[in-house]
């Protein structure tokens, strides 16, 4: 089925966040160029160098251990892991976060067609929170309501939290994901999946 079809006939959608909404590179490397400006001030350093070298090293190989990689190799204090890990939650970035145009659109629809929808957001819930904040939203951010995976434990039960809290059932519900290899196992039985690459 394609996502017309699903609009037609699901009456709530639960859309994932990183790399469902949004890019998160478009995130964690302005987090990186922040850090390197940090740095800069505090070791009196070059930020350029740092900034291109975790760009190379998320590009190459994600984002673990990535502040351990770039201090070993530019000799930076092992104290700084707080304020990057810090930076995380309280980052105020230089640019907006931007929704893929296809998920803007798509939430757009299903705003026109009166569709409940759930944002279903993984990982650390005061980090998230910031993304959202500096997320441009369009307007679409009233009709969005907000669950943290994290506060229940797992998807599952967050979901599970939902169907119970706002009077569904998991036939009506299509979960809109980025595909990891665990997601779709993870869901009660009886929801459906799409994965967001066949929009994007």
């Amino acid at each position: 089925m394609n996502i017309e079809d699903y609009i037609k006939t699901k009456k709530a959608f639960i859309i994932g966040f990183d790399n469902v909404l949004y890019p998160e590179k478009d995130y964690l490397l302005q987090v990186y160029y922040l850090f390197s400006e940090f740095i800069t001030y505090s070791e009196l350093t070059e930020a350029a160098p740092i900034v291109a070298y975790m760009r190379s090293e998320f590009e190459q190989n994600g984002a673990e251990n990535i502040f351990e990689k770039t201090a070993s190799h530019f000799n930076i204090p092992i104290k700084y892991k707080e304020n990057f890990v810090l930076l995380h939650e309280t980052a105020r970035l230089p640019l907006k976060l931007l929704l893929y145009k296809q998920m803007l659109s798509l939430l757009q629809e299903l705003v026109v067609e009166r569709k409940e929808i759930f944002l279903l957001v993984k990982g650390n819930p005061a980090q998230q929170i910031n993304k959202i904040k500096q997320m441009e939203w369009h307007g679409l951010e009233k009709y969005l309501k907000l669950y943290f995976a994290d506060e229940f434990g797992s998807s599952q039960k967050c979901i599970d939290f939902i169907v119970v809290e706002h009077n569904l059932v998991l036939e009506d519900i299509l979960v809109i994901g980025n595909e990891e290899p665990s997601e779709k196992l993870l869901l009660p039985k009886g929801v459906d999946y799409f994965g967001v690459s066949k929009l994007l």
